[in-house]
């Protein structure tokens, strides 16, 4: 032998269906006329026979991987199992209901924060009560609204994680329920329906301060540059570049080095901006989409520049529009909900999912392992299952400090 040559080829292993057979020895005692027998292991769904893998496996290609049932039917069929479309709806269902409990502690925890992303996003649901009105017949508008708390950008220790809220519609009063009970500072879009909960109270004081998104005021400005090539859009997407170029070099440093930073080094940056901003209005047309691009950024200038007061905020509401882009790639697969609890559904199973994901586990893995321990974890114990602090079963999860 005078050597090798060694090649790698990528094969894949195709997932393959079992039946699991659970035998319980049933013995008698014949002094005292009893017969025992070992409790039956619990069910991920009770009476059910889908087990934590398949459920687990189900629950990813829905809300992650975004296959509606019916190809999920066919992906089935060539395994050799025929699992209607109704079947799989009930056990997401079933699932779901299974996670409600970590899934309401999740919320709990990410809805406590003092410092929150939330954003918003339409999806088409099901309602044969309703005529055409431009979404298709039986159609109407449901509303997602993402809760994210991410500290990584500035080394915060609270561990990331998203909350999803599905509603029948956009009125206030469900971003009102939503954080009725959370407060600090709120970055978001211009949504009407936040203005109470940035309101002052007769002490001068308000639930939640407002934190304005540039990226927002950005793309107004590439819209308009995009339509006209307007060299004072061009100028003004420059200038807002320049405070991105510093935002990217602190990215995950301690929020006291981030302010510092920006009040050296942004904020003249940011003074000079409006002071551009407001020369440029008394020039151009008071009606068209640059001005009003210009006024909007005005009007909103002390939530824009909240993040010069604080290391801890961010430049742009980024967190909550990623955290939305599942829902974007959803809706181009599975089209609508079929219903308002299908909505709901969605919504908590994107919570487990998302935030899972954002604390580096694959998803469907977690969900197996939590589906197959949580009817033995008591509620005190419900922690140790969260994305956070979930190891797998026999092994230890370090945190680092």
């Amino acid at each position: 032998m005078i050597g090798e040559d060694v090649s790698e080829l990528i094969d894949m292993i195709a997932a393959q269906l079992k039946v699991i057979e659970i035998a319980r020895i049933k013995k008698s005692c014949r002094r005292c006329e009893k017969i025992v027998q070992v409790p039956a292991p619990s069910r991920p769904i009770p009476r059910s026979m889908a087990g934590p893998n398949l459920l687990a496996y189900v629950l990813t290609s829905t809300f992650d991987d975004h296959v509606p049932f019916y190809r999920q039917n066919e992906i089935f069929a060539r395994m050799g199992a025929d699992i209607a479309d109704t079947t799989l709806v009930d056990w997401c269902g079933g699932a779901m209901k299974t996670l409600t409990p970590l899934i309401e502690k999740i919320e709990a925890e990410i809805m406590a924060s003092d410092l929150l992303h939330a954003d918003d996003t339409p999806i088409r649901v099901l309602d044969r009560s309703k005529s055409d009105k431009g979404l298709g017949k039986g159609v109407r508008k449901g509303r997602i609204w993402a809760y994210v708390r991410d500290q990584r950008p500035w080394a915060g220790k609270a561990p990331p994680g998203a909350v999803y809220q599905f509603a029948p519609d956009w009125k206030e009063e469900h971003v009102l329920g939503h954080l009725g009970q959370a407060g600090g500072i709120l970055q978001a879009d211009g949504y009407k329906g936040y203005a109470k909960l940035y309101a002052l109270d007769l002490e001068g004081k308000s639930q939640f301060r407002e934190a304005a998104c540039w990226a927002h005021l950005r793309r107004d400005f590439h819209d308009v540059w995009t339509s006209t090539k307007s060299e004072i859009a061009r100028e003004a997407l420059d200038r807002i570049g320049k405070f991105y170029d510093i935002e990217r070099a602190i990215s995950g440093k301690p929020a006291e080095l981030r302010l510092t930073l920006r009040q050296k080094e942004t904020r003249p940056k940011v003074d000079a901006f409006r002071d551009w901003a407001e020369k440029q209005l008394t020039r151009i047309p008071g009606k068209s989409d640059l001005a009003k691009a210009f006024r909007y950024g005005l009007s909103r200038w002390s939530a824009l520049t909240l993040f010069l007061q604080d290391g801890r905020v961010a430049i742009d509401n980024n967190a909550a529009e990623r955290a939305l882009r599942p829902i974007g790639v959803g809706r181009r697969n599975w089209l609508f909900a079929g219903s308002d609890a299908d909505g709901e559904t969605l919504a908590r199973a994107l919570t487990v999912i998302e935030t899972a994901k954002m604390n580096g586990l694959d998803p469907q893995a977690y969900l197996a392992d939590v589906l197959d321990r949580i009817h033995d974890h008591m509620n005190t114990r419900l922690g140790a299952l969260l994305p956070w602090n979930w190891a797998p079963m026999g092994t230890v999860k370090v945190r680092a400090a």
